[in-house]
């Protein structure tokens, strides 16, 4: 702006008369709110970028120690709350303060002047450092981290294209390479997948696990046993139904996590299929919830707590100027073995193997 001097900053008054609102609707908009029209947050944030606004922190009186704040969408899975159990743990032990909050509104979370908004008032709630569970799409807001020199750690990183962030997950490849390998062992050569969403690198990785698996076993991957959607029960019942319903359907079926495994237990168990008798399943994650089911369910073993405490770890150390050795902690997984899995049906499995026998006609 013309006679601005450079140590002058451009005020919320400013970007209200910019964007034709009220100087409340311009907060509503940085910081997130949902109560404003699309388009009026459009012209805002459009309006703040013009005039390069960045908010002040001299209002806030942070508190007392250290505060870490827990950011994640939504708290509706086991996964999630034996993580945030961790961190919880963790924060405890370090005496440091802990703050659990919402990101930005999605439909902002990628404008960089939203973003910067939201970490500013992190910083001026005396946030030393954020951590971020499953948090999908969170370029913008790691950027103006970055920017505002806060440090950030997520745990499994969703739809993310960033190759700097530090991230603290677990051996997932190996893990869905071991649950294969299991009903391998087991005498299954007809396994389904099914997995969460392309965006999650730990669903990535734990497909690329199975498939290493049936590589090495010389079974040829099946693309009709392959299905991939959210973590969710709702994707296991759903896509569950409809391997089982196949004319040749899998004796076995690995789950990228516990839920989409219990919503497969519950398509068996809908449609008459004994497990493990005539199925077996395997979960990923191994939360309480693997022994609620009927029958108990195999799961691979994920430390929860463990990276949830990892991540609050890491994230003070980096807020103490020290930055880990390697960007990508992970931890290792194990199986557990419980009920849900048996070996294949001797009919199911010598007709596989007679199919894959014959020769070409």
């Amino acid at each position: 702006m013309v006679g601005r001097k450079a140590s002058e900053r451009v005020t919320l008054l400013e970007v209200a008369r910019q964007a034709s609102v009220s100087k409340a609707t311009v907060s509503k908009a940085l910081n997130g709110r949902s109560d404003i029209a699309p388009d009026t947050r459009s012209r805002v944030l459009s309006a703040a970028e013009e005039l390069g606004y960045r908010p002040t922190t001299s209002r806030w009186e942070p508190p007392r120690g250290r505060t870490l704040v827990a950011v994640f969408d939504v708290l509706e899975s086991p996964y999630m709350t034996n993580v945030l159990q961790g961190i919880l743990a963790a924060s405890t032990s370090a005496h440091t303060n802990l703050l659990v909050r919402l990101p930005p509104d999605r439909a902002v979370r990628a404008t960089r002047a939203a973003a910067r908004a939201w970490v500013a008032e992190q910083t001026a709630s005396g946030v030393v450092g954020i951590i971020g569970l499953t948090l999908a799409e969170p370029d913008a807001v790691l950027f103006a981290a970055k920017e505002l020199d806060l440090p950030f750690v997520i745990i499994d990183p969703v739809d993310t294209r960033d190759s700097r962030i530090v991230s603290i997950g677990s051996t997932n490849w190996a893990g869905g390479r071991t649950a294969t390998e299991h009903l391998l062992a087991l005498g299954h050569r007809r396994i389904g997948w099914v997995g969460g969403p392309p965006g999650s690198a730990a669903s990535r990785e734990r497909f690329h696990g199975y498939r290493a698996a049936l590589d090495s076993a010389e079974v040829e991957l099946d693309r009709s046993l392959v299905r991939s959607d959210s973590f969710s029960v709702e994707t296991g019942l759903h896509h569950g139904r409809a391997l089982l319903s196949l004319d040749e359907p899998p004796t076995a079926i690995v789950a990228g996590d516990d839920e989409i495994a219990v919503g497969v237990l519950a398509a068996a168990s809908e449609l008459g299929v004994p497990v493990p008798a005539r199925l077996s399943v395997v979960g990923f994650d191994d939360t309480p919830q693997a022994t609620w089911t009927t029958p108990q369910l195999t799961s691979v073993h994920q430390p929860l707590i463990g990276m949830g405490r990892m991540a609050v770890e890491t994230v003070l150390a980096m807020a103490a100027g020290i930055q880990p050795a390697s960007r990508h902690v992970e931890l290792a997984t194990t199986l557990t073995v419980r009920d849900s899995t048996a070996p294949a049906c001797r009919s199911a499995s010598r007709s596989y193997q007679e199919r894959t026998d014959s020769p070409p006609q």
